[in-house]
């Protein structure tokens, strides 16, 4: 690596498909559908084939090209994401990604189907259809946890009319939100000529706290133009949801984001209690941080707001330096890692150029037969974009990890898909630590160390007790968007536990964030939260190797499992923590206490 390594901004997808404009692409779409039709035709014969002995070679067959279909279909939404994301305008992907939505309820039949036979089988049966039959051997987990699936299943005839309605209900709703928020423009005053900016464009951490206050107030102005069909998207969005529950042996609206993180309530439970009762030194931080800017309390929008050191690095970071910072930090951790790191900037797999038309947020995709992860983000020559880039490859190291998996285990929950992503994130940010070499540099880094403790710990307990409140309400009627804006406030308050200004709340938060309208899994929040504080436990265990290298397995150990076992076991199995007791939550927590207690050591020091 040298300093003058040149990492490209855009990332390549020609090599993945065609352009979604030409016939090869429409091909390829069609030929996906009709292998997903066969397949339709095809599991309802695996309803009469229950003998082990028998019918093993019917069921492997079936699965094995369930799995090849289902891949290239997972794929192709990788990819049409892709085009959708940098061309946010662009109505002909749209129009594609809508049809492409249409054959969604074909995979959703098939392991309905699958899903309601495996109900009918017993474990027994199960394991012996394994011993059978090597290939059955090798997914038995994916057959065990479909069977346990089943729990959030209709009847059959019911839940295949439910999946064919969710094209233009559920999911319909959740494509609107990005439509809405892709086209939305925000007016902005620079250099004393109006500009329109997209949502992703708008920055938040500028060191000048009027341009913080009016990007602030402008986004919001932009926000609510839209807030009438943002509130209909959301309360047909949990009422779709709430009704299905109600014919569901499930007790509450929790259930469903739980089973699908395949984890336990008491772990959840665990997790938030132990954050309630150890947020208080977080409150402190804030305080220092508002002490530090001038301020006698913070504002939603002072909270990514650099500290104003003149010992620390004032220069604008560059995608290059952030890219070979990240780079190398990983290389700290495990060769594997900073290879896999350096091949996805080397071979274009991200998109981080700074420009209009594009949506707003982050993501990473992964197109399983390619063997290849897709990142995009916005770069916006921040530490926090460093940290958004390290994230995002620690999704696709997970991705990477389990490449040669069977498909159906390489499915991860969302939980532990965000261990992966922090985990990334911890290992830059110790490595900086570590290497800071002035009190403000030092408290530069604590700073946004600590800024991502108050997002996972405050931010994110805000977005979970919202939807837990909206939800609860939403079961006796539809909510306006002066009550959704009432609850935000309520939770807001609750969460970061009154530490900001009384007038610098963001009621109007439910509006731009994003994962309220994710129409495919409901609860987009709690599992960052946990994996999260999950690696920040791990990675603090490196100290107890001897040899690193052995660590850096251990983890990969971890990810494999990921895709193989329940949550608590995958974790259990391998580092031996039990997630369902607040010792090891404490654990993690005390390293965010010592961050605070060096924050506030370094502060309270003279320049």
């Amino acid at each position: 690596m040298t300093d003058t390594a040149s990492y490209p901004l855009t990332w390549e997808l020609d090599s993945l498909y065609p352009n979604p404009a030409q016939p090869e692409f429409t091909a390829i779409l069609q030929d996906c559908k009709s292998a997903l039709e066969a397949l339709v035709e095809r599991v309802a014969q695996l309803a009469d084939a229950g003998n082990p002995e028998q019918d093993a070679a019917l069921w492997a067959d079936f699965l094995t090209d369930y799995q090849a279909a289902t891949a290239e279909l997972s794929g192709l939404f990788a990819f049409l994401e892709c085009c959708c994301a940098e061309d946010a305008h662009n109505k002909q992907y749209q129009v594609l990604m809508g049809r492409l939505a249409g054959i969604r309820p074909l995979r959703e039949n098939i392991e309905t189907q699958l899903q309601l036979t495996l109900r009918e089988l017993s474990a027994e049966t199960i394991q012996q259809f394994c011993e059978q039959e090597p290939r059955l051997q090798e997914i038995r987990f994916f057959l065990e946890e479909s069977k346990r699936g089943a729990t959030l299943r209709l009847p059959k005839e019911q839940e295949i009319l439910a999946s064919e309605l969710a094209v233009d209900g559920l999911h319909a709703w959740g494509r609107l939100y990005d439509r809405l928020s892709g086209d939305l423009k925000i007016q902005l005053m620079e250099k004393g000529e109006l500009v329109e900016r997209s949502p992703g464009q708008v920055q938040f951490d500028s060191p000048q706290r009027s341009i913080r206050e009016n990007n602030f107030y402008a986004a919001n102005k932009a926000w609510d133009t839209i807030a009438d069909s943002c509130a209909d998207a959301l309360n047909h969005l949990s009422g779709t949801r709430l009704t299905l529950y109600k014919r569901l042996p499930v007790t509450d609206h929790l259930d469903a984001p739980l089973i699908y993180n395949r984890m336990q309530r008491r772990t959840l439970d665990t997790m938030w209690s132990v954050i309630s009762e150890r947020k208080q030194k977080l409150v402190r931080f804030l305080e220092k941080k508002a002490e530090l800017l001038g301020l006698p309390r913070l504002c939603w929008y002072d909270l990514n707001a650099p500290l104003p050191l003149a010992g620390a690095e004032s220069a604008e970071l560059t995608y290059d330096r952030a890219c070979e910072l990240t780079v190398n930090s990983f290389a700290e951790f495990s060769s594997d890692l900073r290879d896999f790191a350096e091949r996805s900037l080397r071979e274009r797999w991200i998109e981080a150029e700074n420009r209009a038309g594009k949506r707003q947020g982050g993501f990473c995709t992964t197109l399983p037969l390619k063997k290849q992860s897709r990142i995009f983000m916005t770069f916006t020559n921040s530490a926090d974009s460093m940290s958004t880039l390290a994230h995002e490859l620690g999704h696709a190291y997970h991705s990477y990890v389990l490449k040669d998996a069977p498909f159906v285990l390489s499915d991860y929950p969302m939980n532990l898909a965000e261990t992966a992503s922090t985990f990334a994130e911890a290992v830059l940010g110790e490595q900086r630590l570590k290497a800071a070499q002035t009190r403000d540099e030092e408290l530069q880094i604590l700073d946004g160390m600590l800024g991502d403790s108050v997002a996972f710990m405050m931010n994110i307990h805000t977005r979970f007790l919202f939807e837990d409140r909206f939800h609860q309400e939403r079961a006796s009627g539809e909510l306006t968007p002066e009550r959704f804006s009432e609850l935000m406030l309520a939770a807001q308050q609750e969460a970061y536990m009154n530490a900001l200004d009384d007038s610098g709340w963001n009621p109007s938060f439910w509006i731009s964030k994003l994962h309220f309208y994710i129409s495919e899994l409901p609860f987009y929040n709690f599992p960052y939260t946990f994996g999260y504080l999950l690696s920040l436990g791990i990675y603090a265990l490196a100290d107890t190797f001897e040899d690193q290298s052995e660590f850096a397995d251990k983890y990969r150990e971890l990810l494999i499992a990921t895709g193989c076992q329940l949550t608590e076991d995958a974790v259990a199995g391998t580092f031996g923590y039990d997630l369902s007791q607040a010792e090891f939550w404490n654990k993690s927590i005390d390293i965010i206490d010592r961050r605070v207690d060096r924050f506030l050591e370094l502060a309270d020091q003279a320049d």
